[in-house]
């Protein structure tokens, strides 16, 4: 027993340790791809900071310096990925250090995303294997029309909806993850508070990723439910309990371990739609805002933050399905 769960454990890290090779080239490639488009445009990336009274002299000659503006745009790269990977960010436009920024954005797009991931795999799965086992029914049908509507309605649509919905009603916060009072509440307070301000973004969030995965688990049930394995087991009198969640769960749910990489790389570009109507101090909104002030420290920082986090996703999820299928392990 000691023995196999080494072998099992040194395949995963084995794996892992090849993966994150594997990711090198990747990130290589989206930050010169990243640098190059932003560096193209005819705009000054230090036009902000330059504009900005409190900055001085001395920080924008560091910058200079720093992003070497005055070399050619491949010395330019090469320089700032020798600062990224030594950990220098810079600044933002606004004097602020950019590993400060990321430092309070990430978590809180971290923590929005894994509420929603978590609700929309607790709530879609049950509702994918039920729609499956009572195909053509009443249900599946109300089912399918009601994840047709989730699909089609658009993020920032549904965003501008319920943030109208919360102006009118009172009855949630309008934007933010906390409130002004944050500080002087208890910590039962601050859990409920910052509870009430992420219940409208992750209402919108989790709406459109149900539709699309209790819709992909009930295609990937059915089509399970109608292979020979499963005819046979009930052939052999076996209960529907034992069929649905012994024998047919397990091959169904395989492919969607493999989707759960693509749905974190979904919610954070969806997210960063979402934060921004709601003001939430994520991660999206903040590279949006860095595009729109032209803030190439900040903008280059997030974007490789971003695909960090969405490389994490997919081996989280290639690792899952490692574990849940030993056929992976011995290729």
């Amino acid at each position: 027993m000691s023995l196999k769960f080494n072998l099992k454990n040194n395949s995963i890290i084995g794996y892992i340790i090849k993966r994150i090779i594997q990711t090198i080239p990747l990130l290589i490639i989206v930050s010169m791809i990243s640098f190059f488009i932003i560096r193209l445009a005819p705009i000054d990336p230090l036009a902000e900071l330059r504009l900005n009274p409190s900055i001085s002299q001395e920080t924008l000659d560091k910058e200079i310096k720093r992003l070497k503006l005055d070399k050619p745009i491949t010395i330019q790269y090469l320089s700032w990925a020798k600062s990224f990977i030594k950990g220098d960010l810079g600044y933002t436009t606004a004097g602020e250090k950019v590993s400060t920024k990321l430092k309070e954005r990430i978590p809180n797009t971290l923590l929005l995303t894994s509420i929603v991931i978590f609700m929309t795999w607790m709530v879609g799965i049950p509702l994918g294997i039920f729609a499956a086992y009572k195909k053509e029914s009443s249900f599946d049908r109300l089912l399918t029309v009601i994840s047709s509507i989730g699909m089609a309605i658009p993020s920032f649509f549904f965003a501008i909806l319920m943030l109208i919905f919360a102006v009118k009603t009172g009855l949630f916060p309008v934007g933010g993850l906390t409130s002004y009072y944050y500080n002087d509440l208890n910590l039962w307070g601050k859990f409920l508070d910052i509870s009430k301000h992420l219940v409208l973004p992750v209402i919108v969030l989790f709406t459109i990723s149900l539709s699309g995965l209790q819709r992909q688990m009930r295609a990937n049930m059915l089509e399970v439910l109608d292979s020979d394995y499963i005819k046979f087991a009930r052939a052999k009198g076996l209960s529907e309990f034992k069929v649905i969640f012994k024998h047919a769960l397990r091959n169904a749910v395989n492919p969607m371990i493999t989707l759960l990489g693509f749905e974190f790389a979904g919610l954070l570009s969806g997210a960063a739609l979402t934060e921004y109507v709601f003001q939430y101090p994520g991660l999206g909104r903040l590279i949006l805002e860095a595009v729109m002030k032209s803030d190439i420290n900040l903008v280059m920082a997030s974007l490789m933050m971003g695909t960090i986090m969405l490389i994490l996703g997919n081996l989280f999820a290639d690792i899952l399905l490692m574990i849940t299928d030993p056929r992976i392990r011995k290729q």
